[in-house]
């Protein structure tokens, strides 16, 4: 007797995405399309969260980063042009089609602001933020790898398109 599926179990996100990524290492579309999601819901969060806290530290005398704004109060806009900017790449990485330019564009937005965490991690220290370092840091350049990955699987699975597919899908 052949087997049949269940329609009232359902596939989870996780055995979508590993059924999605071809044996030869080509992720599909979907896959692609969830990566660039997934980052563009990290940047969106993270720079949400940092934003709040460059505000109420520059303007308002609060949280983690007051102590360090106090003396050069001037110094908070670039935090928060950095968390606004980050927040306005998520709002566009999570309208983005995925395609290889895209998956480009958002490892060199990691490699930019993981490369800063790194290079200011005192800052890190100095307002007692150190877990929110690692974790932020570490996110941006999985996201590089992943970003990266994707783009250099979106480049052969789009070159095996036709011209007049390829029109289509962009």
């Amino acid at each position: 007797m052949p087997a049949t599926t269940n329609p009232e179990v359902t596939e989870s996100p996780m055995s979508r995405l590993l059924r999605d990524v071809a044996p030869s290492g080509m992720i599909q579309r979907s896959v692609r399309r969830w990566i660039l999601r997934a980052d563009a819901g990290f940047l969106l969060v993270a720079s949400a969260g940092g934003f709040t806290v460059d505000v109420l530290g520059s303007f308002f005398a609060l949280g983690p980063e007051a102590r360090l704004l106090h003396d050069a109060p001037g110094a908070g806009i670039g935090l928060i042009e950095a968390h606004g900017l980050a927040f306005i790449v998520g709002v566009v990485l999570w309208r983005a089609a995925p395609h290889r330019a895209w998956h480009f564009a958002a490892a060199a937005v990691h490699i930019l602001l993981g490369t800063a965490n790194v290079a200011f991690w005192e800052f890190f220290l100095a307002a007692d933020l150190l877990s929110v370092g690692y974790v932020t840091t570490a996110l941006h350049w999985s996201f590089v790898v992943l970003q990266l990955w994707a783009a250099a699987t979106a480049h052969r699975h789009e070159a095996k398109l036709s011209p007049e597919a390829a029109a289509l899908r962009a």
